[in-house]
């Protein structure tokens, strides 16, 4: 198992406190501006906002300013006007500026300034923001690692509903850091993230079931998670239910579902000596069969296989040590 980072990048990330205000003609303006993509009406609308103290306007032209959307990407205008929303207490201006600290867009990388304009966020109801604390605390970023604050405030995000920290609550009561090691209140927590669509939880809670792991042991079950995780380009899932489909646990033997999923993973970099053994002896008419399938998956998927990716971390994404995902 491994934790889960969720994506950071700033696309309407300071409308995350926006809505609980009462909404104005300008800002109605400016937002419906900036989703049509209209940056011009968009700035000219943000600008004036902003000016007039309205911490909507200020995040807005703030985030317009941060991606160069429109204007001359300026970091320097973007801290200002995100610092003058979160003054207002705007939480999402608050998580803003914390990203900017961790990626040193806003001068010098400092993770402890990060942590702390995080951490107000997190406290005015702002939950990736408080996911973001736990990751630290878990030793993204290179932060010193306490797995107790990173159980305390993953908990805190899990319980305003957002997925990966449900996930990453779960792989730390699976093995025991920071808590009490309880297989059921994993599974509780990687049930709640699985459902949410998650797939690396999909793929993990799904392992679970099949084995009976903390829950009932239910294989069928289990190789549908799996097959949920796998359809959603996870390739240890992949793998996983290549094998199934090979003896026919969990799932009714089938030689090309076996050989389609185990050509996905191959190609993902997933080796498996079994599988390929397996796949080799199979017709020239399965075979092919199998290949079209894992090809119109690909085409229809939009995910690129391991070859036609790189090796960085997506963009926007908290970089992480050895520990984390």
């Amino acid at each position: 198992m491994t934790f889960r980072v969720a994506p950071n990048v700033l696309v309407l990330l300071f409308l995350a406190s926006a809505f609980a205000l009462p909404a104005s003609a300008g800002y109605e303006e400016a937002l419906k501006a900036y989703k049509q993509k209209n940056w011009p009406s968009a700035y000219v609308e943000a600008d004036l906002l902003a000016r007039q103290g309205d911490a909507r306007g200020q995040a807005l032209l703030a985030t317009l300013f941060n991606q160069g959307l429109g204007v001359k990407r300026n970091f320097k205008l973007a801290e200002r006007w995100y610092s003058a929303a979160a003054d207002q207490g705007h939480s999402g201006s608050l998580f803003a500026l914390g990203l900017m600290h961790m990626y040193g867009s806003a001068g010098d990388i400092d993770l402890n300034k990060a942590r702390d304009l995080f951490e107000r966020a997190a406290r005015l109801g702002h939950a990736q923001a408080a996911h973001n604390v736990g990751l630290i605390f878990a030793g993204a970023s290179g932060g010193k690692v306490d797995w107790k604050q990173a159980a305390t405030w993953f908990t805190m995000a899990a319980k305003r509903g957002f997925a990966e920290a449900q996930y990453n609550l779960g792989i730390l009561f699976a093995e025991g850091k920071g808590v009490q090691k309880d297989m059921v209140k994993a599974g509780e927590w990687l049930s709640k993230a699985a459902l949410k669509g998650l797939k690396d939880a999909a793929r993990d809670y799904g392992i679970m079931i099949f084995k009976g792991d903390g829950v009932q042991r239910d294989e069928k079950i289990g190789a549908k998670w799996l097959l949920f995780a796998a359809d959603k380009g996870d390739v240890m899932a992949q793998n996983r239910i290549a094998r199934l489909y090979m003896v026919g646990r969990g799932v009714e033997q089938n030689s090309v579902e076996a050989a389609r999923w185990h050509l996905l993973a191959r190609e993902s970099g997933m080796r498996d000596e079994k599988l390929e053994s397996f796949a080799s002896q199979l017709e020239t008419k399965q075979l092919s069969l199998a290949q079209k399938l894992a090809m119109e998956w690909r085409n229809s998927s939009g995910i690129e296989s391991a070859s036609a990716r790189n090796s960085e971390v997506v963009k926007g994404s908290i970089p992480v040590n050895n520990q984390l995902k």
